[in-house]
């Protein structure tokens, strides 16, 4: 696969050059290393496409984490403790969810990274929100968020959000304070 799209986030770009060309060097060589189409393996039942083989998303992440895991990158989980106090007198309810937790892809060092090749709810999530989680419970600083090239996620199931759409709506929104710097690239398979 190939980095076809890059954007930098509140200068995530420039902080993840300056602060991890190591873990960068690494990013890179495991997009570069997968063959994506190994990974069209995945026959749509879809009306709009029947019978076309697709990319399969959930192949495609462990090719990242078959490449990533042994150089030292690790999936990140930490549970999840909702407050209840919050609730009204009127409504019953467990002390805690049970298992209830967030994760990041992988992390090394303080630099996280997701893979999202899914709908455009979670690239927007993954930057925005669980990337700040994780910042302010010190596991990261600095992000760098996967994602399609909107050619590559044409042949991905219905629905899968791509990097030109994120990327234009990250240019609307803004930058906020709370904001931490993420590079977001875009991969294809030109």
């Amino acid at each position: 696969m190939k980095i076809l799209g890059k954007y930098s986030f509140n200068n995530g770009a420039e902080v993840v050059r300056e602060q991890y060309p190591h873990l960068l060097d690494e990013v890179h060589t495991a997009i570069k290393n997968i063959n994506a189409n190994a990974h069209r393996s995945k026959r749509s039942r879809k009306k709009t496409m029947p019978g076309r083989m697709l990319y399969s998303p959930s192949s495609l992440t462990k090719a990242f984490e078959g490449i990533l895991m042994p150089l030292g990158w690790k999936k990140i989980r930490v549970p999840c403790e909702y407050p209840t106090e919050y609730y009204t007198d009127d409504y019953i309810h467990q002390k805690q969810c049970q298992k209830a937790f967030r994760e990041m892809d992988f992390l090394k060092e303080n630099l996280g990274v997701e893979i999202q090749f899914g709908k455009y709810a979670f690239m927007v999530y993954n930057v925005c929100a669980k990337m700040t989680i994780f910042k302010n419970l010190k596991h990261i600083d600095t992000g760098i968020e996967i994602v399609p090239i909107k050619k590559f996620a044409d042949y991905m199931s219905t629905g899968v959000s791509y990097f030109e759409q994120f990327v234009w709506d990250l240019k609307i929104r803004g930058i906020s304070n709370i904001d931490i710097p993420v590079l977001i690239l875009g991969i294809g398979v030109e």
